[in-house]
């Protein structure tokens, strides 16, 4: 009787039933996940950073989606309406999808990430059909900002993972301040007579903003339409009266336009590269270091500079867990 009161008492110990949170206090094993749905991969990644394995969650755009063109499909709606919540980028980003996901707040929370984190007067204007600049990731600290937002939304679908969604939260708040003064660093490497950064379109303008770049967007911050002869001849150009030695094209886009401006300035006696491709409005595949935002946010910085002549740092302490992870 004694030994088979030893094994339970040992057998209840062992249990998975219980465990002890940050706080040092007993907290119950997570429940059943939050089922999340983002738009973009940067949404996506946000949440499963905060979130943990406290919830599911997966983006409808994978990469080379293009946000602005992308238009649901029946299983993109039907994967949304079983979801807990839903998280959108807003200020117009998701174009196509405004009128979905109106239909499906009335029954799910559905959550505009940018708009609920910043009042329109602190971000850049937009163009065209764009009040509002729409591309807020291109900028990590404003970024960071969206966390509160989605930390939030998690622990009021799941309070009894509150703990382990804020001590996430603050980790990845840590990683991404890193992030952001890495990049500052790397591009004062860039001569300053090259800090122009030439993109197909003007989806860069938080990261000049930040970053103390100068963004030449050759078609607006839509792609709906292409750019026109003007607006290649007119950065064909400024790239020859600056003498930028590269200029990028973006995974979202068709490259045509990128390579008729490098004709247009070898025409003008400039000789202009390509200097690689960019993620603007899609991350990388999702088993790469792209396929996360800190990825994509070092990758295009380290394109950036080294095509325009410069050197990027050493990562920060902070960022060498995720170094190590992607093998980098």
């Amino acid at each position: 009787m004694k030994r088979r009161w030893i094994a339970a008492l040992l057998a209840l110990a062992m249990s998975p039933i219980a465990a002890v949170g940050s706080s040092g206090t007993p907290e119950t094993a997570p429940p059943d996940a939050v089922q999340v749905v983002t738009t973009v991969g940067m949404i996506r990644d946000v949440v499963a950073n905060v979130g943990g394995d406290c919830v599911e969650v997966d983006a409808l755009m994978g990469p080379g989606v293009d946000p602005h063109l992308y238009r649901a499909s029946a299983g993109d709606v039907r994967q949304m309406r079983d979801a807990d919540v839903i998280f959108y980028g807003g200020y117009s980003l998701e174009g196509k999808l405004g009128s979905v996901l109106d239909r499906l707040r009335q029954n799910i929370t559905t959550v505009a990430v940018s708009e609920a984190s910043y009042e329109a007067d602190a971000l850049l204007a937009g163009g065209e059909d764009y009040a509002i600049d729409p591309h807020l990731w291109m900028d990590v600290n404003l970024w960071a900002g969206t966390i509160p937002t989605i930390t939030a939304a998690l622990i009021e679908q799941q309070p009894a993972c509150e703990a382990t969604i804020r001590a996430n939260a603050n980790a990845y708040r840590q990683q991404l301040a890193a992030l952001d003064n890495w990049i500052r660093e790397a591009i004062t490497t860039i001569p300053e007579a090259h800090r122009y950064l030439v993109t197909a379109h003007d989806a860069f303008g938080y990261y000049g903003r930040a970053y103390a770049i100068q963004v030449v967007g050759i078609q607006g911050i839509s792609t709906a339409s292409a750019a026109g002869v003007g607006d290649i001849r007119a950065t064909a150009a400024k790239i020859a009266d600056t003498g930028v030695p590269a200029i990028f094209i973006e995974s979202t886009i068709n490259p045509r336009t990128i390579q008729s401006v490098v004709e247009a300035a070898q025409q003008r006696g400039h000789e202009v590269e390509v200097g690689g491709e960019l993620y603007s409005d899609a991350m990388g595949a999702r088993a790469t270091p792209a396929g996360t935002y800190i990825g994509m946010l070092h990758g295009n910085t380290r394109t950036i500079v080294e095509a325009l002549g410069g050197k990027t740092p050493p990562l920060p302490e902070a960022l060498q867990g995720w170094a190590q992870e992607w093998g980098l």
